[in-house]
């Protein structure tokens, strides 16, 4: 049986360590011969030992974690921002793989694969009923070999072949920009990975480019990502040479300052930061900055609240353990993380689902460490990131919707892939189909039948209840399929209550500038 051993000289300078080391791998050593020995069925040793590592990294806190060996490339390759195969979102729906949307400047988007395209088949093998591991064996390889596809799309005839050479291929931590109005800018920001401070950057020239005055950084469901990122996006809104962030660890190498470069900061335009519950970490830092520094106003709810920072170390296997290493603290000093006791993650994660978490927070806000702004506001430690302004989320559908909403064969956005592909001529400007194309009776009355079609149960006077909200899904739709994803937020933006309600704070969002200028 292999086990590890560690030798005393691991540990010179704490006898004590090794000890306790060295007993308790006597008695793992023990542990596993008896299940292998006396265990009335198979024993999968493999699992039981990942069992046993990732309860190990849990007793230290929620964010220490043990990543097998088959899932650390996936994680590798979502921070490091690329990967190498064709580029397209995509699902199965109906047996099929289905374009979702080509990823922009990608080899199906050059070859002009199109959102609602069905892979029938890959290099002539059938692919009906193919699994997702299966696409992304198929479609994913080394950068300048080939694929060869079988599309069938709706009104094209019979079905036609697409020689697809792979590259490199983007993972965007940009989820979109648009111009909500002519003034003010958004930009969403999913992941802080290898590429984000140059995705960011020219999002915000972009912007400015199209008469940007202020803008709304949307960093809601943000989990977070590297350090080194968070400080440099945070640095995109800072030009006064300030602390953005600090760290403080048991080693030397884990004690850093992290200071903003005047010259890469931008103060030109007013800045709203949108946050809720599931913004953590490396979101937070960001947050956490602007709020300090009196950069700009934050809105939303109380963020996650995660203030520890990991380094990830591999393992021979192939796998890794992502180890808390420091603290870290927002400009004026706080330090956000919330209280947790080790070994009870469940409890942990579920505070952020309870109904009245923010009437809890604010009830204990009093408790909690005070810290003063640049421009002498209080601010609070000791639990996440309270907003300037309270924004809750606002559900804008039923249930029936929902239902409708999260059905596997995604059938809004079937339906507008269809329509779009019957009536390309209705689309050849955004601006006016924005102002001026509406849902009608006609085509709500159709995607209703798609619905029957796909075999899809629904309540049409629950429906008839969310009318404005399944209009406005339905046209954003139409605008992913002829524009692309930063046409459809646009469209969406316009029923998010916390974005609209946003704008009409942004006079408090100025006045922060001004005292900066």
């Amino acid at each position: 049986m292999g086990v590890f051993f560690l030798t005393p000289t691991v540990y010179p300078k704490n006898d004590n360590v090794y000890r306790t080391l060295r007993d308790k791998t006597r008695v793992l050593q023990q542990i596993i011969s008896y299940v292998n020995h006396f265990y009335f069925g198979p024993v999968d040793m493999e699992k039981i030992m990942d069992g046993a590592f990732h309860g190990l990294m849990e007793e230290l806190d929620p964010h220490s974690v043990y990543i097998p060996a088959k899932e650390q490339g996936d994680i590798d390759e979502l921070f490091r921002g690329k990967f190498q195969g064709i580029g397209i979102e995509f699902d199965i729906l109906n047996g099929y793989i289905t374009v979702i949307s080509p990823v922009p400047d990608s080899p199906s988007d050059i070859v002009g694969l199109m959102p609602g395209d069905k892979i029938i088949a890959i290099n002539s093998e059938d692919a009906y009923k193919i699994t997702k591991d299966e696409v992304f064996k198929k479609l994913r390889g080394r950068k300048g070999s080939s694929v060869n596809v079988t599309i069938s799309r709706f009104g094209a005839g019979k079905p036609f072949d697409v020689t697809i050479i792979r590259d490199d291929i983007p993972i965007y931590s940009v989820g979109a920009t648009t111009m909500i109005n002519d003034t003010t800018g958004y930009i969403s920001l999913r992941r802080f990975s290898a590429t984000t401070e140059k995705e960011v950057s020219n999002a915000l020239d972009k912007l400015k480019t199209e008469g940007m005055k202020r803008l709304i950084f949307d960093l809601r469901g943000n989990s977070g990502g590297y350090l080194e990122q968070a400080a440099a996006i945070s640095n995109q809104f800072i030009a006064n040479k300030d602390t953005l962030v600090f760290t403080k660890g048991k080693i030397r190498e884990s004690n850093q300052v992290f200071i903003a470069n005047p010259e890469k900061g931008r103060k030109d335009f007013s800045l709203i930061i949108l946050i809720n519950r599931g913004s953590a970490s490396a979101s937070e830092i960001v947050s956490g900055a602007v709020q300090d520094l009196d950069r700009g106003l934050v809105i939303g709810e109380t963020s996650f609240g995660k203030g520890l920072v990991q380094r990830q170390l591999p393992l021979e296997s192939g796998g890794a353990l992502r180890v808390t290493i420091a603290r870290y603290y927002t400009p004026s000093g706080r330090l956000i993380q919330r209280p947790y006791e080790d070994g009870r993650d469940l409890a942990y994660y579920r505070e952020l689902y309870a109904i009245n978490r923010e009437e809890k927070i604010d009830s204990l806000k009093e408790l909690r460490p005070k810290h003063k702004t640049r421009a002498g506001r209080t601010v609070y430690g000791g639990g996440g990131i309270t907003p300037d302004i309270y924004i809750p989320y606002r559900q804008q559908f039923t249930v029936e919707t929902g239902k409708i909403l999260r059905n596997p064969k995604r059938p809004i956005f079937n339906f507008a892939s269809e329509y779009v592909s019957k009536h390309n001529n209705e689309f050849s400007s955004f601006d006016i189909f924005r102002d001026s194309w509406v849902v009608t009776d006609q085509i709500f009355t159709d995607f209703l039948s798609l619905l029957e079609k796909d075999s899809i149960e629904f309540i049409k006077d629950s429906l008839l209840a969310d009318l404005t909200f399944i209009h406005n899904q339905i046209k954003g739709e139409i605008a992913s399929a002829a524009w692309g994803k930063n046409k459809s937020a646009n469209i969406k933006l316009q029923m998010d209550n916390q974005v609209q309600e946003s704008i009409k704070h942004f006079h408090e969002a100025d006045a922060f500038l001004e005292s900066l200028n």
